[in-house]
């Protein structure tokens, strides 16, 4: 049985691992929001990706507990990449093109709903207890709740396809977050978080290649506004949030560590409300309140468990 002195740093750990994922990531759908007024959507994903992950290569490699990757080990940061960054977080960027920041981040809090399943059927792990799958229910409530006002309102068809995006891309981050967990990765968390950035990035500029994304590219138009939320996204976004996420997937029971996903939409709207104005009205904030009390129900039952 391990010492309290012994579990005080991994608590500690896990404390601002999560802090990371839910605060600093929930600010990012406004950093992207920011950016991608004047920044081409999958170029902007792509160059921040691959300039974080760049430097978290570096300093894996430099570490006590450096290993050259595997081939094997490039496979997984190549299928991880895709599904988190490019499938994930590119379908976010794009959709934010025609969604207020604070939507998207509701609706990527359906993403623990596919962590769960399919870390139970994908795995073969536990069967979610009544206290997990209430919280999750009550997560799609509170989602509802947030979202249910602006889309009863008249949705355009731009709006529309982005709330889709952001749907798609829940899924696809969930499977890449599962894909993770049973697969070859570097020892080093730092080396394996700077090596799917470097293979998601990589895709990403590849897609806006492919989409045309360089003709007509002048960066000196882009404003001091979009290069701070660009600067933000590659700091706080990736080098500090993205790593902490994937040291979580390991050290965490994968229904908790989704949570964060319920409480980034909070962080998010309170963010938009009072830096750009977007909509604030009283069932959004009894939609928040519903969505912190279910991720009590998971972590309490994943403690318990």
């Amino acid at each position: 049985m391990a010492s309290p002195l012994a579990t005080k740093p991994r608590t500690i750990l896990l404390i601002l691992a999560f802090a990371a994922v839910y605060l600093l990531w929930g600010s990012t759908y406004l950093a992207i929001k920011y950016a991608i007024v004047t920044m081409p959507p999958f170029l902007l994903a792509g160059s921040r990706f691959v300039l974080a992950g760049s430097i978290l290569a570096l300093a894996g490699r430099a570490s006590a507990d450096y290993e050259k990757p595997t081939l094997a080990q490039w496979k997984t940061s190549f299928v991880v990449g895709g599904l988190l960054l490019l499938g994930g977080n590119g379908m976010v960027v794009l959709a934010e093109r025609a969604l207020p920041s604070s939507l998207a981040a509701l609706l990527i809090a359906s993403e623990p709903f596919w962590i769960v399943i399919l870390g139970w059927l994908w795995l073969r792990g536990e069967r979610p207890g009544g206290k997990v799958v209430l919280g999750l229910l009550l997560g799609f409530v509170g989602v509802y709740l947030l979202v249910g006002e602006q889309l009863t309102m008249g949705a355009s068809h731009a709006q529309l396809t982005g709330v889709a995006l952001v749907l798609l891309a829940a899924f696809s981050w969930a499977a890449g977050s599962i894909y993770g967990l049973r697969s070859p990765v570097p020892r080093s968390a730092v080396l394996a978080s700077g090596m799917q950035m470097l293979a998601g990035g990589a895709l990403l500029l590849l897609l806006g290649t492919a989409t045309g994304e360089w003709q007509g590219l002048h960066p000196g138009r882009f404003g001091l506004a979009a290069w701070l939320g660009w600067g933000y996204l590659v700091v706080f976004g990736s080098l500090v949030a993205f790593t902490a996420y994937s040291w979580l997937l390991k050290h965490a029971p994968p229904a908790r560590v989704a949570t964060y996903a319920y409480v980034n939409p909070v962080v998010a709207v309170l963010l938009g409300w009072a830096m750009r104005g977007e909509k604030l009205t009283g069932q959004m904030l009894v939609g928040a309140a519903v969505i912190v009390g279910s991720v009590v129900l998971i972590t309490t039952q994943q403690k318990k468990g």
